[in-house]
């Protein structure tokens, strides 16, 4: 059973201790990051006057689902429903919103899961490490800003494609950031750039694609955070029926597993771009989708959970980043009879949003879904993230007009349908979980045996299950000293 904590060296964890202490940093468990409320009311206390995104240690117990930002606590999970006048489809579709965690992205809570235990276990030491955070987007910005509240050196690599506001953002909160060739789906190339740091003992590689703190992490807080959403909103004749996450590092998708503890005939689709159908159709290429890492199955990645893959091509993603966002959008949407508070959320939803979005409107159609059907998924982070590539879109096709809004709408929403769309068998599971031979035992250094004991469902249950209590204990242990 992978463990989260494999070692200890205690004299460093004291020293680690004593320094966090001395700046006056307190480690949140998972468990009050599960539930907020839990929190001591003295550090809830000084939190509330604290800004979202400052650089401030109390704001690691803002890596929750659950900031509301009008009284700078806590509430329930932050969502979004998004109704059948813009998905076409009768089942009830409704996502986690991302936007309001600290960095407008839930990375922020994979990356903490990674570093947390290294920190309260002595096995990460701030004085003489850095820690790297390997990415195509939100989780080195997630991981930097960690750091900048631990007071711990980070350095950020991720494909020089991304998004100018990212790279912006890291350099401004003091990361050393490395941009490696390519685009969102050429992983191989953030991996050699790992393999060139890692012989120089100072640098501790955070890989989010095969470190289980990052699914660990999703499968208690993002999982949780859904049941309640759906206990909240459910009517009596509803069904939990449907969980969509795209692939990117699999972390977000371990909520599933959490939810098929619950809802054990609920099933998960993997969302990810046509452009690069790894699951699919063993497949590989580029895409516009940022956020989602291809061409490899994840180590973290418990594939016999997953039911469905759907393929969504980026430039329905990125037609629908207009409609969402523009004004001949919007105004296009309220003619159709869409309500204005509906249209004012749609920019609470990024272009990987989007990409979820469409994966469960083609899961809806797939299954034949009506209004008893609940899919549950996540808005991971919002428009604002991106406003460059609305930019970029407007250089490339001109202003946005009524037309186009009328067209985008009917197009990429409304005859939306369940082609690229596969319902996993048994052995369509087996092939999936087999390609990650490819990267991980010949490229990565994992052994055969382990692979093979990931096709085991214990191997799961025990890595999620089983590490809570002992890493929060150690978090408040550490606190303590």
């Amino acid at each position: 059973m992978p463990k989260l904590i494999t070692s200890t060296i205690p004299a460093i964890a004291a020293k680690n201790a004593a320094r966090c202490k001395a700046k006056g940093i307190i480690l949140p468990t998972i468990t009050q990051q599960i539930y907020p409320e839990r929190i001591p009311q003295e550090i809830k206390d000084r939190i509330k006057p604290v800004g979202l995104w400052d650089i401030n240690p109390l704001n690691l117990f803002r890596i929750t689902w659950k900031n509301d930002i009008k009284t700078g606590l806590f509430g329930a999970p932050n969502y979004v429903e998004i109704p059948s006048e813009i998905t076409g489809v009768k089942a009830r579709i409704i996502g986690l919103v991302g936007k309001y965690f600290p960095t407008g992205a839930h990375k922020v809570g994979a990356a903490y899961g990674c570093l947390a235990p290294r920190l309260v276990t002595g096995t990460f030491d701030p004085e003489i490490h850095k820690a790297v955070w390997p990415s195509t987007g939100n989780y080195c910005r997630g991981g930097a800003f960690d750091c900048a509240l631990l007071a711990c050196p980070a350095v950020a690599i991720l494909p020089e494609e991304m998004s100018q506001e990212r790279f912006n953002w890291l350099h401004e909160i003091g990361a050393e950031v490395y941009a490696t060739p390519g685009c969102e789906s050429n992983v191989k190339e953030i991996y050699d750039k790992c393999a060139e740091l890692r012989p120089d003992p100072q640098y501790v590689i955070l890989n989010q694609f095969d470190e289980f703190g990052n699914s660990f992490w999703h499968y208690h807080v993002t999982g949780n955070a859904i049941e309640e959403v759906y206990n909240l909103l459910k009517k009596p004749s509803n069904r939990l029926s449907g969980y969509v996450s795209a692939t990117g590092s699999a972390g977000t998708i371990a909520a599933g597993d959490y939810l098929k503890t619950i809802h054990p005939l609920m099933k998960t689709t993997a969302a990810e771009a046509f452009e690069c159908p790894t699951l699919l159709n063993n497949g590989f290429g580029g895409h516009r989708i940022e956020g989602i890492g291809d061409k490899h199955i994840p180590w973290v990645h418990n594939v016999r959970n997953t039911d469905a893959v759907a393929a969504i091509r980026d430039e329905d993603c990125m037609r629908l980043l207009r409609l969402f966002n523009e004004a001949e959008g919007h105004k296009a949407l309220l003619a159709q009879g869409v309500s204005a508070s509906v249209v004012e959320g749609l920019p609470l939803l990024g272009i990987s949003s989007i990409g979820n979005l469409l994966a469960a409107i083609k899961m809806a159609k797939y299954f034949e879904y009506n209004e008893d059907d609940v899919i549950l998924t996540c808005f991971t982070d919002a428009a604002d993230m991106y406003a460059s590539r609305i930019v970029e879109q407007h250089q490339e096709k001109g202003d946005y007009n009524p037309l186009q809004a009328a067209l985008d709408r009917e197009a990429c929403l409304m005859s939306q349908s369940y082609d690229n769309f596969l319902e996993l068998s048994y052995q369509d599971k087996k092939r999936i979980h087999n390609l990650k031979y490819y990267t991980w035992v010949e490229q990565q250094g994992k052994t055969y045996e382990e692979i093979q004991q990931q096709w085991d469902p214990q191997y799961w249950v025990e890595t999620f299950e089983e590490n809570l209590e002992e890493l929060d204990k150690a978090i408040e242990e550490f606190n303590a000293l």
